[in-house]
């Protein structure tokens, strides 16, 4: 049995480099004809947030899940932590809101669909078990020191000169980035011994198509921002 599935990640909202608004209405066509939406992580930015506290970045993704989320009761959302979205107020509002809303879930880490897992991907950053992670994200909670003005323009400048993109490739290739996904998985009893095909993840910003390593399929939808790649990936999450 398959599923009308979509997967998308990183679009750093609330930062000034951030063209996701731009993909909103294709993100609302997506979820009117899917069964199932996955957020896999870095939809908010809290760190580089342009708002003028973490209070009000809160509020503000908050407002954007409802407005997403509440026209599409036929389809249920599953929201998957990345490091720049888990800012401790965000994750008890996330709570909060979940609570209230049948067709929402949110996970710490990842979130297995029949055959095919989605997460974030920042365990591709060293050689990541669960454990790890966990104490690595516990930095991320409490990082409520949003980014000045230097800071904003030299990225900007960065971003200009494309710099972050070449960054990217040269930071993650492809087999590197699968081969620590998989050493995560396995932590996590998660492999093709049990039956998962197709790995989709974000954070390094590199779009991926079919990649195969290890036995599995990995998939990166990139990131909405100036030179780069974005994709709203339809999914395969057949059981």
């Amino acid at each position: 049995m398959s599923q009308n599935s979509y997967f998308i990640s990183d679009l750093h909202l609330f930062s000034r480099r951030s063209h996701a608004d731009r993909y909103r209405d294709d993100l609302c066509a997506a979820a009117r004809t899917a069964d199932s939406f996955v957020l896999g992580g870095d939809i908010f930015d809290f760190r580089w947030s342009t708002l003028k506290s973490v209070d009000e970045t809160v509020k503000a993704a908050r407002k954007w899940l409802e407005e997403f989320i509440e026209p599409h009761p036929n389809c249920q959302f599953h929201f998957v932590l990345g490091n720049h979205d888990s800012n401790r107020k965000f994750v008890a509002e996330l709570d909060r809101l979940s609570a209230g809303t049948p067709n929402l879930a949110w996970y710490d880490d990842y979130v297995r669909l029949g055959h095919s897992l989605f997460l974030h991907g920042d365990v591709a950053d060293a050689n990541m078990t669960a454990a790890k992670l966990a104490l690595r994200r516990q930095r991320w909670h409490h990082d409520e020191k949003r980014r000045g003005p230097v800071r904003n323009l030299l990225y900007d400048l960065a971003v200009q000169a494309r710099l972050h993109k070449l960054a990217g490739q040269l930071a993650n290739p492809q087999s590197q980035v699968a081969a620590r996904i998989v050493a995560y998985l396995e932590d996590v009893g998660h492999g093709p011994q049990n039956g998962l095909r197709h790995v989709y993840f974000g954070h390094t910003h590199v779009a991926m198509s079919n990649f195969h390593f290890g036995g599995l399929t990995f998939h990166n939808g990139g990131a909405p921002i100036k030179g780069l790649e974005f994709r709203i990936l339809k999914t395969d999450v057949s059981t």
